[in-house]
């Protein structure tokens, strides 16, 4: 049986409110709101199982860093740091986001509606049978992917508040050995890391394309036929070793 708990975060220090959280997931809170979120660090930190969490305001850096299993909904924007060695679970930011979203991730969803800052995806992994998935609906700072490993980054370009600017900033992908980035039309060549070029999407890349993008337009109330209506373009390493002609032994 579902047990609901609501949490006022007003004028709570992040550590006394990470603590509210934890206690009521120990006595078996199934589905939990904050509200008036204002900045508070860590929150839904290192939480392992079944939860829905609902934040209200705009949540401080490192939410959701070392979750496990939660299904976490932001209503606002949020900052840096989201999902930081995230292992399982989804995150829905119905705004913006930050900077360095989902580093080390190495499994679960992030949906992010808007724009997000630089280094998405930095050392984002696969681990084991799990595969890390980032959507971003608008547009992605400098160095997108960098030295990515493992998992999928899908750029659509769409939801941005940033009309003027390329999809995504400089240095695409840099030193990225492993995973693959879809992006939703094309990257401008400057844009993309060394080494690296766009590719047409196979039938193979179609299907996971279109199933990622029904499962982020579920969850975001978006029409999934109109972001499909659109070519698609893949950026994927050329060796796992990606520098290694750089270094000639002595």
């Amino acid at each position: 049986m579902a047990k609901h708990i609501t949490l006022d975060a007003s004028g709570i220090y992040y550590r006394q409110l990470n603590e509210q959280i934890r206690e009521a997931v120990a006595g078996g809170a199934t589905d939990i709101v904050l509200k008036n979120v204002n900045g508070q660090r860590y929150l839904v930190g290192a939480v392992e199982g079944e939860l829905n969490v609902e934040i209200q305001g705009v949540p401080g850096q490192d939410m959701c860093s070392f979750m496990r299993g939660p299904k976490v909904r932001v209503k606002a924007n949020a900052q840096d740091g989201v999902g930081n060695t995230m292992d399982d679970g989804t995150v829905i930011i119905e705004g913006l986001a930050g900077d360095v979203v989902g580093y080390a991730m190495r499994g679960g969803k992030i949906f992010i509606k808007g724009d997000v800052g630089y280094r998405v995806g930095i050392h984002m992994k696969a681990y084991m049978e799990k595969l890390p998935i980032i959507v971003i609906g608008g547009k992605a700072g400098d160095f997108l992917g960098e030295y990515m490993a493992g998992g999928i980054i899908l750029l659509l370009g769409m939801f941005s508040d940033k009309p003027t600017e390329p999809i995504a900033g400089r240095s695409l992908g840099t030193g990225m050995h492993g995973g693959v980035i879809y992006v939703r039309g094309d990257v401008p060549r400057e844009q993309i890391g060394p080494g690296l070029a766009t590719q047409p999407l196979d039938e193979s890349d179609l299907l996971v394309v279109q199933g990622i993008v029904k499962d982020y337009a579920r969850e975001l109330g978006l029409d999934a036929k109109a972001i499909l209506a659109s070519d698609f373009v893949k950026i994927k390493p050329f060796s796992h070793r990606p520098y290694g002609n750089l270094y000639v032994p002595a």
